[in-house]
C-alpha cells in the first residue's frame, strides 16, 4: 500500500490561503479578473513558498525568511496620506511627475495626473478593475514569469498599481515617477501591480521608488509589466530604501520590441530582505538593453538580484553591471541568465557582476549562467568579490587624504562605474548623494 505524502504547510503558507479566501469576495475585478486570481493562487498553493532546494531561490530561502504572512494593508487613513507627502525627497529636483501610491492604493490628491502631455495616459489599476477595462489593455507580457510563486501571489491579491500608455511616436520630456509608501502603525502586505506601454518610436523614463518606515515589520510585494514597441526608447529606475523591517519582493518584466532601447536599474539601500527579480524578453532584432543595478547593504540586509535575459531573437546587444558593497553581516546574492535561443544568431550579450566586501563577516554569493543554443555569438559573463585595493588606499593616504575619505572615495568610484549607465544627469546625481550619505552614516 502507498501512503500518499502531503507537504507540511508553514505558518506563513497557511496565512496566505486563509487571507485570500477571507479577501477573494472583496478584491477588486470583474469574473475574469478573479479567475485569473484562483489560477495564480491554486500555482502559488501547489508550489508553496521556494527554499533552498528550488534553485531559483538556492540563496534566498523564502520559506524560512517569511515566518509569518501580514494582513493586508487598509486604504490609508487622513494620517498616513500626509505622511506620504514628503515621501521620494531625494528625487524631488528632478522635476518629474508625481504618481503616489500609499499602502497599495492610489492617492489622486498627492499625484500630479493634470495637463498630462500629448500621446502620454495615466490611470489607477483599481480604476480599470472598476471600469471593467483591464483586458483592454494590450499586451500583457506576465507570462514571461507566469510560473513564479512571488508573481502568482502577486497576481492573486493585486489591489491597485499604475497603467501608462504612450501612444506611437510620442516623446515624453518629463520623468514620471511613481512614489510607493507604506505608511502604517501596524504590520501588513502591499500587493501593486503596474503596466507600462509604450508604443512603436515612443520615449519616456519611469522611475519607480518604494520607502516606508524604519523599525516597522511589512512585507511588500510589486510587480510591473513593461511593453516597448518597435524603434522605441525606455529608460527604468527602481530605487529601493524600504524600512529596516521590510520584506520586499519585486518582478519586472519586459518585453521589447524591434531597433528599441531599453535601459533598467536598480538601486538598493534599504529593507531587511529585498528580492530583485528581471525578466527580460528581446521580440525583435537589432534591440540594445542597458541593465544594471548597484546596492548599498550593511547589518544584516539580503539583497537578492536575480535576471533572466531570453535572446529570443537575432542581432540584439544586452549589457549586464551590477555591483553591491556590503558591510557587517549583509549578505547580497547575484543569480544571472543569459539564454540564447537556436535561432538567434548575431547575439552580443555580457554580465558582470562585482561585489565590494567591506567586512570579514559579510557574504556576496553569485551565479552567472549562460545558456546558448545558437553558433554565431558574442557572449560572457564574470564575477568578483573582494575587499579594497590595499595598494590604491595606501597611495591615497600617502598623498594626506583620511583613511576614511580614502575609503569612501573608492566606494564612489566602485558604484559610480554601474550608476552611470543611467542616462538622466540629475538622477545620477541624486544616487550619488545618496552613497555620500550612507558612506557618512558609515563612518
Amino acid at each position: 500500500m502507498n501512503a500518499e505524502v502531503r507537504a507540511m504547510k508553514t505558518a506563513a503558507e497557511q496565512a496566505l490561503a486563509t487571507a485570500f479566501a477571507s479577501a477573494k469576495p472583496t478584491l477588486p475585478g470583474d469574473a475574469k479578473v478573479a479567475a485569473l486570481r484562483d489560477t495564480a493562487f491554486r500555482r502559488f498553493d501547489a508550489a508553496g513558498l521556494p527554499h533552498r532546494r528550488v534553485e531559483e531561490w538556492k540563496y534566498t530561502d523564502l520559506r524560512a525568511l517569511m515566518r509569518d504572512a501580514k494582513p493586508l494593508a487598509v486604504p490609508p487613513d487622513d494620517s498616513a496620506r500626509a505622511s506620504a507627502g514628503n515621501a521620494g525627497a531625494m528625487l524631488r529636483d528632478l522635476g518629474a511627475r508625481r504618481i503616489t501610491l500609499v499602502n497599495g492604493c492610489a492617492v489622486p490628491e498627492l499625484s500630479d495626473l493634470l495637463d498630462l502631455e500629448d500621446g502620454l495616459a495615466i490611470e489607477f489599476l483599481g480604476a480599470a478593475f472598476r471600469n471593467g477595462d483591464f483586458w483592454a489593455i494590450p499586451p500583457r507580457v506576465g507570462v514571461l514569469a507566469s510560473d513564479d510563486v512571488a508573481v502568482s501571489l502577486n497576481t492573486a491579491f493585486m489591489t491597485d498599481g499604475v497603467i501608462i500608455r504612450v501612444r506611437q511616436g510620442a516623446m515624453i520630456e518629463r520623468p514620471i515617477h511613481v512614489v510607493h509608501v507604506f505608511a502604517g502603525e501596524e504590520p501588513a502586505a502591499v500587493f501593486t501591480r503596474s503596466r507600462l506601454l509604450v508604443e512603436d518610436g515612443a520615449r519616456v523614463m519611469l522611475v519607480e521608488s518604494h520607502e516606508g518606515p524604519a523599525g516597522k515589520d511589512y512585507q511588500v510585494n510589486t510587480a510591473i509589466e513593461v511593453s516597448v514597441g518597435a524603434g522605441a526608447h525606455v529608460d527604468h529606475v527602481k530605487i529601493t530604501s524600504e524600512g529596516t523591517g521590510a520584506l520586499h519582493l519585486s518582478t519586472l518584466m519586459a518585453a521589447i520590441g524591434a531597433k528599441a532601447r531599453f535601459n533598467t536599474f536598480g538601486f538598493v539601500i534599504g529593507g531587511a530582505v529585498v528580492r530583485n527579480q528581471l525578466f527580460i524578453r528581446f521580440d525583435g532584432e537589432d534591440t540594445v538593453a542597458g541593465i544594471g543595478g548597484a546596492g548599498l547593504l550593511n547589518a544584516r540586509q539580503h539583497v537578492d538580484t536575480t535576471l533572466v535575459v531570453d535572446h529570443a531573437i537575432g542581432g540584439c546587444q544586452s549589457r549586464e553591471v551590477f555591483k553591491s558593497v556590503l558591510d557587517d553581516q549583509s549578505h547580497a546574492v547575484f543569480q544571472g541568465k543569459i539564454i540564447v535561443r537556436q535561432h538567434a544568431q548575431k547575439t552580443d550579450a555580457k554580465m558582470m557582476s562585482r561585489a565590494l566586501l567591506l567586512s570579514e563577516d559579510a557574504e556576496a554569493d553569485h551565479k552567472p549562467e549562460l545558456e546558448i543554443f545558437a553558433d554565431d555569438v558574442q557572449c560572457g559573463h564574470g564575477a568578483t568579490a573582494g575587499a579594497l585595493d590595499q595598494n590604491l588606499l595606501f597611495y591615497l593616504k600617502a598623498r594626506g587624504i583620511p583613511a576614511k575619505e580614502a575609503e569612501a572615495l573608492m566606494i564612489q568610484a566602485f558604484v559610480g562605474e554601474a550608476v552611470e549607465g543611467i542616462e538622466h544627469a540629475g538622477l545620477r546625481e541624486a544616487i550619488m548623494e545618496s552613497v555620500s550619505a550612507w558612506l557618512a552614516a558609515r563612518s
